[in-house]
């Protein structure tokens, strides 16, 4: 069993950081991300015997799709506490902090199914017929709300250019 959790530790080095930023680009919220990225190591460690031979990062990336289209199903009531968490200092990068508000602001725009097929395809760089299998639904339908998704984008990117422009993101 130390040699599952050997591989598993490996795993999840490897791939936290990369499912924490697409739960982040889904959620918006950097504890939201946290916890969701959280929660799919979790389940995927839960199934490691019967999954780690295959593709473990897909299996993962599943999880997190399926834990956060749930948590818009039914969001999670919080209740604030006394405790402030710990928080990384803030960065001093202008550029950074342009572009990301840009694209959150431009992912919020979206659906919720418009912006989890976005990230799952572009993001994840997954086919559309894996896309389909991972959410239940047509591959039809992830070309649609790609499509859609997408055109939202590009109408974002031309109503907010001046902004691009002047913080130097790409067009």
């Amino acid at each position: 069993m130390a040699r599952d959790d050997d591989e598993f530790a490996e795993f999840a080095a490897a791939a936290s950081a990369r499912l924490r930023r697409a739960a982040y680009l889904l959620t918006g919220h950097d504890q939201q991300a946290e916890d969701a990225a959280q929660t799919a190591l979790v389940k995927t460690y839960a199934a490691w015997s019967r999954i780690r031979r295959d593709d473990p990062y897909a299996y993962a990336r599943k999880v997190l799709a399926n834990h956060i289209t749930d948590q818009w199903r039914r969001p999670i009531r919080e209740h604030a506490g006394d405790d402030l968490p710990d928080r990384p200092g803030p960065r001093d990068l202008a550029e950074d902090v342009a572009r990301q508000r840009w694209l959150l602001g431009a992912l919020a725009a979206l659906t919720e199914r418009e912006r989890l097929v976005v990230v799952m395809r572009h993001y994840f760089d997954m086919p559309e017929a894996e896309v389909a299998a991972v959410l239940n639904i047509a591959v039809g339908s992830v070309k649609s709300l790609n499509s859609r998704g997408l055109q939202k984008l590009r109408v974002s990117v031309r109503d907010d250019d001046e902004v691009l422009t002047a913080h130097g993101a790409p067009r």
